[in-house]
């Protein structure tokens, strides 16, 4: 049966099942009510001690009295939610410190209480923690999307300092998205679309999986609810038909592993509702098509049982080929180990084993929460155990937002980092590494170390060389060559995967076009000022006058200081001849008059269409403050004038370019004067268009032309559609100057495959 059709066959069961009651303030409790009670609550706390207790049960009565007179959208007293969030926390087994935070989190936020109370009631470390999840849900911001990337920053810094912070959010926002069916659809699908994008993968990454489990089926079931009731009911057909055969691979199993006197405990396992629909969605596949619907977990006693356990199965069936990882010798990132094989069942369907200790176990399913279950030694122990855990994490992202300040592209950053799907590799040296799934050399350059991502200029992969967009595959062995020269650029960006990889190269890409264009706005300052008569004034903080002046000169911008305003003048954000006339405005109330000699120095435009603002000389060597137009591609030995365009940078055009001149039209302006300068540090590119005879080799031919003539092709295009006799092709090619151009296009006219060739211009 059809997705669809289930689906309509089971909407009346659906849109019942959307329908809540809502209880009445005042009225008794639910069933709800009373498994949240402090009574059911009290029962989980029974590894505190008498003096923790006593402390849990004065924060109970703290935050039963703050909520007084509060209920939920669903109409129940407001101080079950802190109890079913601190019961989920002591389900991890949480410190009572945890415990009472859990218990207080809504209280500074909803009822008014300081941190300066919780501090005198409850001590400054349990403050701390209430007021890291405070701070989350209490930012205002001019949209949804920087909202929630800020807030998350703030619970990234909060996780930092304490990780337990993270695991009284998650059991918070479990708790709403089990309690969310009270909420308006709109609000309902907003927190359900959040948590399945943000605070799942969390739960993910920190190894909380059954946490991350349960987060993605109540979402699902939110967002989706036809879809998750079709599938529900197709699961639990498919579970009746199965039944036979889940029952007797387990007594095979049980029976085989009896035989072997191995002690281990096996049970069976179901896909959850959301990865069934995910794997239909990732694989175009129908439900009959999806065959792990069902496994089995194999825990056994020690290390070495895992691998004896793993014969045993192999012995009893036949595995498939490929299906088999060892995530015990290298383990997951989030610290997940267990061995996986794919064995073929007496009736040939496959059927998926893991086997694991029950350490591993705790792990797999509690993340770093095992280390408070399963804690050894004193108190301390846990919580550092499950900090360094997540350390290694933390710092990745401690150190994007250290170089991230925009909040919508931090958000970017992190939800790479939060889906990383692992590919293990291994340096020179038999480290392993742990990437995202179709992460490249670069991001493997990163992960070792940002000097050595920045300074990387080829690597190789098991012994060869190899491009740096070359995706690695587990088991690879990488090896990073640097030059203490080299630097990132952007092409750089479309070739990596890590989040960390990414906020590197942009944050030194932005510090590059910042110095650029701070160099720039200087010379254009000076020589604007120049053509007034005058001197830029002295940054000396031992001159009297210059630091004023310019203090003067921001202060009339609105920037902070004269770094930023010649940033903004070399972006084009003001234009130079404006700021100069302004500056010299303040240096004549100084009584500083205009000097004849310096007058001289200046040169004009002789031009008397663009503004004289002075010439700027173009060698080459800009980058992102001074680009040649794409739509012309200038090269030495053309006419060219500058567009400063607003944040932009200087924009050089061709003088007789059409796009250059409708610009000027609408922004005359932001016309400047630019000159080539007499030493080039570079070749320059240009569009070449060539029509060749259709034959065999005629690339090749048009290729050896071009290399005759000293030159390179940078990009090659043709028609789509194949011509009989003739194919025109598009060349960008890289020559010195205008005298170089036609040394190669006098080169390709003498080719006998060449029947036309010029310059031309993509408008």
């Amino acid at each position: 049966m059809s997705l669809r059709s289930i689906a309509a066959e089971l909407l009346p069961v659906a849109l019942h099942g959307l329908q809540r009651t809502v209880a009445v303030p005042g009225s008794d409790l639910t069933a709800a009510d009373e498994a949240s009670s402090f009574a059911a609550l009290s029962e989980k706390l029974a590894y505190l001690s008498k003096a923790d207790f006593k402390q849990v049960r004065e924060a109970y009565k703290f935050s039963d009295a703050a909520h007084l007179g509060q209920y939920r959208a669903s109409g129940q007293p407001y101080i079950t939610h802190p109890i079913a969030v601190a019961g989920l926390c002591a389900d991890w087994k949480l410190d009572a410190q945890a415990i009472i935070a859990a218990l207080t989190h809504d209280t500074i936020e909803d009822c008014g209480v300081t941190k300066i109370e919780l501090i005198e009631k409850f001590g400054a470390p349990t403050a701390d923690l209430v007021d890291g999840l405070t701070k989350l849900d209490k930012l205002q911001f001019t949209t949804r999307e920087e909202g929630q990337a800020e807030s998350f920053r703030k619970m990234l810094l909060a996780m930092a300092r304490d990780v337990r912070v993270i695991l009284i959010k998650l059991a918070d926002r479990l708790h709403n998205m089990r309690t969310l069916g009270a909420m308006a659809l709109d609000k309902r699908q907003r927190i359900a679309r959040e948590t399945l994008e943000i605070y799942a993968p969390i739960a993910h990454r920190l190894g909380l999986n059954q946490t991350y489990r349960e987060l993605q089926e109540l979402c699902f079931e939110s967002l989706h609810p036809w879809r998750h009731a079709a599938l529900a009911k197709a699961v639990k057909r498919a579970r009746g038909h199965r039944r036979d055969i889940v029952d007797r691979v387990q007594k095979d199993v049980e029976r085989a592993f009896t035989e072997h006197k191995v002690k281990v405990q096996v049970s069976g396992r179901e896909k959850t509702i959301y990865s069934i629909y995910h794997k239909m969605r990732e694989k175009h596949a129908g439900f009959a098509q999806v065959s792990d619907i069902f496994g089995f977990r194999v825990v056994v006693p020690t290390l070495t049982d895992c691998y004896v356990a793993l014969g045993v199965l192999h012995q009893l069936y036949k595995p498939v080929p490929g299906r088999f990882k060892d995530y015990i010798a290298i383990p997951k990132a989030n610290g997940y180990q267990s061995l996986h094989t794919t064995l073929v069942s007496p009736l040939g369907t496959a059927v998926e084993f893991q086997t694991r200790t029950e350490a591993m176990h705790a792990v797999a399913e509690k993340g770093i929460a095992a280390h408070w279950i399963y804690k050894v030694g004193d108190k301390g122990n846990a919580a550092a155990d499950a900090q360094r855990l997540s350390t290694i994490w933390l710092q990745s992202l401690l150190d994007i937002q250290d170089e991230t300040r925009d909040a919508a592209e931090f958000l970017e950053h992190v939800k790479i980092d939060l889906h990383p799907d692992a590919v293990y590799v291994f340096t020179p040296r038999s480290k392993i590494l742990a990437l995202p799934r179709g992460a490249t050399p670069l991001d493997f350059a990163y992960a070792i170390h940002s000097d050595v991502g920045q300074h990387t200029v080829a690597a190789k992969v098991n012994g060869d060389a190899v491009a740096l967009r070359t995706e690695l595959k587990s088991g690879d062995v990488v090896e990073i060559i640097t030059a203490p020269g080299a630097k990132p650029n952007p092409a750089w960006l479309s070739m990596v995967r890590t989040g960390r990889a990414r906020s590197k190269i942009r944050h030194h890409l932005k510090n590059m076009e910042t110095d650029e264009s701070r160099s720039l706005g200087e010379k254009l300052l000076a020589q604007s000022l120049r053509a007034e008569g005058l001197q830029p004034p002295s940054t000396d903080p031992a001159d009297p006058l210059g630091p004023a002046l310019w203090q003067q000169l921001t202060r009339w911008s609105g920037n902070r200081n004269r770094g930023d305003l010649l940033v903004d003048i070399g972006l084009g954000k003001k234009i130079a001849t404006i700021v100069a006339k302004r500056l010299a405005q303040l240096m004549g109330e100084r009584g500083i008059k205009p000097d004849a000699v310096t007058l001289t120095l200046g040169r004009y435009g002789h031009d008397d269409s663009t503004p004289t603002q002075g010439v700027v000389f173009i060698d080459g060597s800009a980058g992102a403050s001074i680009q040649l137009a794409p739509c012309c591609r200038p090269i030495p030995g053309d006419e060219i004038v500058g567009y400063l365009g607003r944040g932009e940078g200087l924009l050089v055009h061709t003088r007789e370019c059409p796009t250059g001149r409708r610009l000027f039209e609408r922004d005359s302006e932001r016309w400047m004067q630019v000159e080539w300068a007499d030493d080039l540090s570079r070749t320059f590119e240009t569009h070449i268009w060539v029509l060749v005879k259709n034959g065999k080799g005629v690339l090749a031919q048009v290729a050896s032309a071009i290399s005759a003539a000293e030159a390179d092709i940078t990009h090659l295009g043709m028609d789509p559609e194949p011509a009989e006799e003739s194919i025109e092709l598009r060349l960008i090619v890289s020559v010195r100057d205008r005298v170089h151009l036609a040394d190669v296009l006098r080169a390709m006219r003498r080719s006998p495959v060449v029947l036309r060739v010029s310059r031309y211009r993509t408008d």
